[in-house]
Parts: C-alpha cells; structure tokens; sequence
C-alpha cells in the first residue's frame, strides 16, 4: 500500500511539474508584419576615410540604398546622400582625401555610372556617356588614380581606362577588340589579366604585357580559373583554378620563369584570396558548405591570424585599413542580418558599430538554418538549406515551400533573408535547395544540368518536395514552389511539365521564353554569349527546338495550380514581356493568377517600400491557396 502511496506522490510532483515546465519558442514567439521585417537594416561595403576616423558603407534605412558615415569610435550614422529614386551604392573614400566614389544606375536597369562626391557636398558624373556601362576596378598603386571598365566604345565589350584623380580626365589603357573579360592590374601597371569563356564553367586565363601588347596564356588545361592577384611586388600573379581538381584552388604562377605552385588548396572551393594594400595579409574567402569561410594569413609567416569571435555569429567579409593596423568586418548569419564591427589588429580591440535588427523583432523569433541532403531520383545527393518554423511540429504540421535560387548555375547560402524569415515567422517552412547545376559543391555537379534544364534539375525539386512530405513538421498535401530568375523558371517549369506536384507557384521574374531570353541578353554579356549558349542551347540552331520545348510560355494549357508571378520593368535580363505572357497564358486556363509589376525596379527589388508590397502580397497569396484548402475556389482575378 506504502508502495502505491509513494507512486502515486511521485507522479503527481511529476505531473506538476509538466504543468510548470518552461515555455517554448513556439509559446512565446511573435509574428512580425512584413513593415516590421523589411525594417531590419541592410548595410554594406565599409572603405575607410584615409585618417582612419569615418567608415564609408552603403544602407537602405531611407528605403532604399544611399551613402552614409559612420564613426569608427562608434556614434550615430550620418548620411551621405539622399537619393528617393535610384539607389546609390558606395565603392570608396579616396586614398588621400574625403572625396567619395559611388555608382548609380536608373531604377535597376544595371546601367552604372561612377560618380565622384567632393568635400563640398556636390557630385559628379565622372562616366557621363548615354547608355554606356562603367564599373570600378581598383586604384592604382601610387593611389593617383584609379581603373574602371566601360563600354562606351562598343557596347559588346568592357575597356580599360585610368582616371586620374586630381584632373578627373581619363585614358584608355587597354582596348577590348576581342571580348575578353578584364581582370585585375598589376602593381607596376605591366600586366592586366584577361579570360575568354568557354563555357559557363571553363575559361582560358591571360596575362597582357601593356607595354609590348603580348599576350601569355596561364592555363595548361581547358578548367574552370580566375584571376585574383599580383603579389605586392608584382614578381607573381595569383588565380584559381580546378584543373584537375572537382574544387577551385589557389595557384601562383612566377611570371619571372614561368613555373607554377599550389599555393592554396581546401576541402571546397576557394572563391576569392587578394593581398592587403601593403601586403601584410593575404586575405582568402572559401566556400564551405554555402557559407563563407576566411582566412587571413599573415605574410612574413606564413600563418593565419586568430579572428575576431561574436557569439552564434560568423564573420562573413573583412576588409582593411591603408596601413593595415584597423579591419572592417560584419558578422551575422541565417538567423540574423550581418551588424558591422571595426577591429584593431594591434590593441586587438573590437567595436560594433551597428546595430539592423528592427528592436521590435525578437531575435529568438527568428530561424537559423540547417543544411540537408537528401537523394534525388537516380541517387545523386542533393544539398539544400531548411528553415523550420518555431511552431511546426509532428502534432502541427506546416506548409512548405521548395526555394529555387537564380542562376542557371547559383547557389542558395546560409545567408540571412528578411523575405525568408518573414514567410517562416507566418508558418512556412523552407527548403532552399541546390539542385543539379548549382556552383560550390564541385565541378562534376555544376555541369551535370548542362543542356537539360527543366529536367533532371526540375525533378532535384520534386524530389525536395518529397522529403518534405516525409518530415513530421510537414503537411506533405500544402507544398509549393518558389523562385526568382532562373528560379522563376523552374517554378513555372514545375507548374508546366509536372502540374500535380506542387499546390502553388511563386514566380518572381522568371525566365518562360529561352528563345527570346537568349536572343535579347544585355549587350555587355558578348562575352559571355557563346558560353551561355553551350550551357542552355544556341536560340539560332536547331537548338531551338529544344529550346521551345523547354519555354514554358508554349505550355501554359498544362497549368493547373494557383500562380503568382511579380515583377520589373525595368529589368534588363528577363524582359517584363515574358512575364506578362506567361500571365495571359496561365489565366485562359480560368487558373487564379496575380501579377504584381514594378515600374522602378530592375531584375530584383530593392526599395523597401516595393519589397514590402511584393512579399506582402506574397504571404495574402500563400494564405489564400496554400495554407487553407488547396481546392479553393476561382476567383474573379484583379488585373
């Protein structure tokens, strides 16, 4: 009897304990407004002003994008300039004075021009010429000038100029007869270095003596390369490469003897390494599993430099002062938009400088991500990146949708995304995945899509959407798809050539015409014509066909599932005709369809005050066609 007594006791503390036990995420968490996401700041770049005092970035906490100071004591931002049109982006502080460079272009047609801002305040256009392209380079060695492309001459290719600093008058230093991409320029102004693709993964590597106009070809192989940097002495010059290799490396080529040595070589590709302007550092990003990885290796030794840490973060870009005695970093993740800090190699202090996420946003509230892999339907392994809701669970499952990145031959990171934790906060999970075709995980798996897009890449998804519906927290019956640009694409190849397996399309500035697509790419991209054509098929061949086949504007009597689509006018990439046709196609299926058009953006939306009204409409549109009943009725559409 005692013995049942004591159970009973035990089970009863037990029992009020269960009653007290602490509440979770999902019990607390609170649901944000699209206002209150998009209110999470976006800072970037960080050039500093030559007495070290000011960082010069790039935020849209205007609504969209202008130049603004920031005190590397730390202290209030100051802004720069108050563009309410076009975003105003900034590339650097002089390396003698307070003047500034920025690049605009007009509401996202990518049409950039470099303008100079000076100490009085006023600007100017530095690269004026009606519908020509300029982009930034890199300043020279003695800091008197600095290069940048343009294709003014021919709109097709990319020329070399300098311009020099104190008469703001520039020279052309390297004609583009040849389509060649410009690369990087060495200390002493001797060398330039050149690539010619040969498709969307390899590229011949040059290096151009300016002085005698010879022309030395750097890579042995047919590989995938990339120029990245002379040594501060410009006796080396520095690239990656895959030759040989499924992952990029780092190579030295000795220009003195023409020998070569691995200088550099991980588990994953090494996606970028330059030197510091005295060259102290040499400073090496990798692509570790759709994340950054860096490293800092101080020269004289050989060694890499112990980093800053900040908890649950990861330092996702750094940059240095003149004298390299100060470094610039921002630090964030999946769950949380990268803060800026400043760091003092020699006291080894650090500061942080901001501070994006909205104060009305919980950090708790938001997702970090996980990354998965999972078998597609022949075996190959698929690695995708997974948001789960706070509040899904085996006893409330979630919809789902399956998120497509841009490309053909992009990569969705472990990055943070104010639209993603927005729909995840509504109770969305989201699987990013990286099909077939995708950059980062080795060259086998980059060109396994080549010439069979909308294929094996789309059934990678189905095959996302699959393991979704067998995970516990999933309502495997509300799975959709979700995509911009080349992602776009695929979600309205999903919605053509596999019609059941998705319950709703999301399509933000989709490719639906190959054939007018490949036929109307931005004039600047000759290039990197030819190359785009061996991947996706040449529109002027008996590619065609193919190509038709594989267009889902010739498909749209197959659509079956809700579908919204959105996008700009401006853009300069995926023209507004496809999606308004795509548009017209679907809604003669008496299919429900939105279309939400832009009139001042380009292939992506920046200002904060369109985003908001993008994702909003997106969330309306889910709620209605995903999360409730998928057997909704139509509806009369708005146009």
């Amino acid at each position: 009897m005692k013995k049942i007594l004591a159970i009973a006791l035990i089970t009863s503390i037990w029992a009020c304990k269960e009653e007290k036990k602490e509440p979770s995420i999902a019990d607390t968490m609170k649901t944000y407004t699209i206002s209150q996401m998009m209110d999470n700041e976006s800072v970037a770049g960080g050039s500093f002003s030559p007495d070290k005092s000011k960082l010069l970035v790039s935020s849209n906490r205007s609504g969209i994008y202008n130049m603004y100071t920031i005190p590397t004591s730390g202290g209030e931002m100051q802004p720069i300039t108050q563009s309410d049109s076009s975003s105003v982006f900034a590339i650097s502080y002089f390396p003698k004075d307070e003047r500034m460079l920025f690049r605009m272009d007009n509401n996202g047609d990518e049409i950039y021009h470099i303008f100079v801002r000076d100490t009085d305040g006023s600007h100017k256009d530095l690269t004026p010429e009606e519908g020509a392209r300029s982009l930034f380079y890199q300043w020279s060695e003695d800091k008197t000038a600095f290069f940048y492309g343009s294709n003014k001459r021919d709109n097709r290719y990319v020329d070399l100029y300098k311009m020099d600093l104190e008469s703001l008058t520039s020279e052309l230093v390297y004609q583009n007869n040849d389509g060649y991409d410009v690369g990087v320029v060495s200390p002493d102004e001797k060398y330039l270095a050149l690539s010619k693709s040969i498709n969307t993964n390899d590229n011949d590597l040059f290096l151009h003596n300016l002085e005698s106009g010879e022309l030395m070809k750097i890579n042995k192989n047919q590989s995938g390369n990339s120029s990245q940097d002379f040594s501060p002495d410009g006796s080396a010059f520095y690239y990656t490469t895959d030759d040989g290799s499924e992952f990029s490396y780092l190579m030295k080529y000795n220009i003195a003897d023409a020998s070569y040595e691995k200088a550099m070589e991980r588990d994953w590709d090494i996606s970028g390494s330059y030197f510091t302007d005295q060259g102290t550092y040499q400073v090496t990003y990798i692509n570790e599993d759709a994340k950054n990885t860096i490293e800092v290796m101080e020269v004289a030794t050989g060694e890499n430099i112990d980093l800053p840490t900040i908890k649950n973060m990861e330092i996702t870009s750094v940059s240095f002062s003149d004298d390299e005695t100060m470094m610039r970093f921002y630090a964030g993740g999946s769950h949380t938009p990268s803060n800026l800090y400043v760091y003092n190699l020699e006291t080894k202090e650090q500061k942080k400088l901001t501070d994006v996420l909205n104060p009305e946003v919980q950090a708790q509230d938001l997702v970090k991500a996980e990354v998965i892999r999972y078998k597609s339907f022949d075996g190959v392994e698929i690695p995708a990146i997974y948001y789960t809701p706070h509040q899904a669970s085996a006893e409330n499952p979630v919809p789902a949708l399956v998120w497509v990145h841009g490309g053909p031959g992009g990569q969705s990171r472990q990055n943070f995304s104010s639209f993603i934790q927005y729909l995840v906060n509504h109770g969305y999970a989201i699987l990013a995945v990286n099909n077939r075709g995708s950059s980062g995980y080795g060259k086998t798996f980059y060109q396994m899509d080549d010439l069979n897009h909308g294929d094996k890449d789309l059934k990678d998804c189905v095959e996302g959407k699959n393991w979704l519906a067998q995970q516990p927290e999933i309502d495997g019956e509300k799975i959709g798809i979700i995509g911009g640009s080349y992602g776009g694409y695929m979600t309205m190849a999903a919605l053509t050539y596999t019609p059941e397996e998705f319950d709703v399309g999301v399509n933000l500035f989709g490719v639906t015409n190959w054939m007018r697509t490949l036929k109307s790419i931005p004039p600047w991209w000759e290039s990197f014509k030819d190359a785009l054509y061996k991947e996706l098929g040449d529109p002027y061949s008996a590619d065609s066909v193919r190509l038709k086949q594989i267009s889902p504007l010739f498909h749209t009597d197959k659509v079956t599932k809700p579908l919204i689509v959105l996008q700009g006018s401006q853009d300069p990439r995926v023209l507004q005709a496809e999606s308004d046709e795509i548009v017209a196609g679907v809604r003669k299926n008496g299919v429900p369809v939105e279309y939400v058009l832009f009139e001042d953006e380009g292939h992506g939306f920046v200002k904060k005050e369109n985003q908001i009204t993008a994702y909003s409409k997106i969330l309306e549109f889910l709620d209605e066609y995903l999360k409730e009943e998928t057997s909704t009725p139509i509806k009369e559409e708005s146009k």
